[in-house]
């Protein structure tokens, strides 16, 4: 399966260090070595890298890494393929225009049968059922909501219909447009949010530690999403399968969790 990363924080904010450790896992220390991409919101706009090769010895990787690119929101993604080529246009994270809005969407794991669902207004350009179901997910959100809805309601609607893919196999989820984060724990998914005091921080995948207390204020919140701990040294929170978490400006704004007979259910 592959490996997700994302970040919501209340202030510019560059995730060169939770990169270095994630890219290693791109066919390092990690199996998922093909291709990876990422995503940095800047106002409505995002600025977004792809590129099919392992992460682990990308040389577009290695300029994301030392070049701290900030934003309030980003979203990641290392590919280990199991449905879909390796190919660019198959490479996470995807993205659509929803409501005026640019919508990003990460995905691992493997939905049975999802791309028979039919699609109206949105249509994959690559092989994956991930892009297939990112498509199905803004459909349904356009034909319920002509304008942007408040939102509670867009959470609540959000939650139901990654409720409804979980229930075709494993779907662990990352999905913003800009503003909020939203998580969807499938099978695995951990998150950690930083805040005063801030102290040091050592990755497990490459020999690199961090003290934040030299780079923030006391008043910067950041969380940081990823499928598996990336720091050996900090309290990370293992989500639950079924889980859905939502972030913005690096707070927590709901969590709620879908029982598994619900998933079913909801299929």
């Amino acid at each position: 399966m592959c490996e997700l990363l994302g970040m919501s924080a209340n202030v510019p904010t560059d995730i060169c260090f939770s990169f270095a450790g994630l890219m290693q896992r791109g066919g390092k220390t990690g199996p998922h070595a093909d291709g990876w991409g990422i995503a940095f919101y800047e106002g409505k706009g995002a600025r977004a890298f792809h590129d099919p090769h392992p992460s682990a010895s990308s040389e577009v990787a290695r300029f994301v890494r030392t070049h701290p690119i900030k934003s309030h929101t980003v979203l990641c993604h290392i590919r280990r393929a199991n449905r879909g080529r390796v190919a660019l246009e198959n490479t996470h994270p995807f993205q659509r225009e929803l409501w005026g809005r640019l919508w990003t969407f990460c995905h691992n794991g493997q939905l049975a049968g999802v791309k028979r669902w039919p699609l109206r207004h949105y249509h994959p350009v690559g092989t994956t059922d991930s892009e297939h179901a990112f498509c199905w997910m803004l459909d349904r959100l356009r034909e319920e909501f002509t304008t942007v809805p408040p939102g509670h309601r867009l959470s609540a609607a959000i939650e139901a219909l990654s409720g409804r893919l979980a229930a075709q196999g494993v779907f662990n989820m990352l999905l913003s447009d800009g503003r909020w984060l939203y998580c969807f724990c499938g099978k695995r998914l951990a998150w950690l949010t930083r805040r005063a005091p801030f102290g040091p921080a050592t990755l497990i995948d490459e020999d690199l530690s961090a003290d934040f207390a030299k780079e923030t204020t006391p008043h910067d919140v950041v969380t940081v999403v990823a499928t598996r701990p990336l720091t050996r040294d900090e309290a990370w929170t293992v989500m639950q399968p079924g889980e859905f978490v939502v972030f913005r400006q690096g707070e927590r704004t709901m969590q709620r969790r879908v029982s598994p007979p619900a998933m079913e259910q909801a299929a």
